[in-house]
């Protein structure tokens, strides 16, 4: 794919960039599909769709306004392969990105990504979510936290709520199973002080599949026992029993 046919694509998806976006994004793509080689990075291979489901899902929630603030601090949580967060890093230069993974092996390929490319507003942080909430200098200290795909959305709430200030949000990218989470889902996000608000959807034209975007926005500070200790999230999640 050359970088006009990307800006077209993105363009086609209402996705707002500027003229040097779709070079990285490709530059980034190159190494993606260099690395993958090497380590399980991506089980998608063929470009088209990759591209759609990587890179323009993705940036998709800057089609929304206000979805993604321009700056201020943003945090991926379990960022993998940089999905959603380093392509919203490149696409906003003036947000301050960290990308949060529990495998050093994702964030080495990261790190060559970001020297590659000379990102200058991405951090890196090797931690699990559990662990990474509680550490001073990023518990609640983000405007927005991120994830996609990552887990149920009961459990994505403890992962996410921690990391924002009261007044941000988190942003959910989930599938077709967020119907029969948003019950369970809605209390865990009150216990954390957490509100879910509208369902956006986020279609890509030409695809079968999409995702939904779900902002939950913090609106109380989260008790200091979450999230609990790494595992118990999964294991039992929150807002099985608990009444809102």
């Amino acid at each position: 794919m050359t970088e006009m046919e990307l800006s077209a694509r993105l363009t086609a998806c209402g996705i707002p960039h500027d003229a040097q976006l779709p070079g990285k994004l490709l530059r980034y793509h190159a190494m993606l599909m260099d690395w993958n080689t090497r380590m399980d990075l991506t089980a998608v291979t063929e470009e088209a769709e990759m591209i759609d489901k990587h890179y323009v899902d993705s940036l998709i929630a800057l089609k929304t306004p206000g979805l993604i603030p321009q700056t201020g601090r943003l945090i991926d949580v379990g960022t993998g392969a940089g999905f959603p967060g380093l392509p919203l890093a490149l696409a906003c230069p003036q947000l301050q990105v960290t990308l949060m993974d529990a495998q050093k092996k994702r964030l080495n390929f990261l790190q060559a990504v970001i020297d590659e490319l000379q990102v200058r507003n991405v951090t890196l942080v090797h931690a699990r979510a559990e662990d990474g909430a509680q550490f001073p200098q990023h518990r609640e200290k983000y405007d927005v936290a991120v994830a996609r795909a990552v887990a149920s959305l009961a459990v994505l709430s403890e992962y996410l709520l921690p990391f924002v200030r009261v007044g941000g949000k988190a942003v959910c990218w989930k599938g077709p199973a967020l119907q029969e989470e948003m019950q369970q889902g809605r209390r865990a996000a009150h216990v954390l002080g957490g509100r879910v608000e509208e369902p956006i959807s986020a279609v890509i034209p030409g695809r079968d599949w999409q995702h939904t975007l779900l902002p939950v926005s913090k609106v109380a500070k989260t008790a200091r026992q979450y999230p609990r200790k790494a595992g118990t999230p999964g294991k039992s999640p929150l807002g099985q029993n608990a009444k809102v």
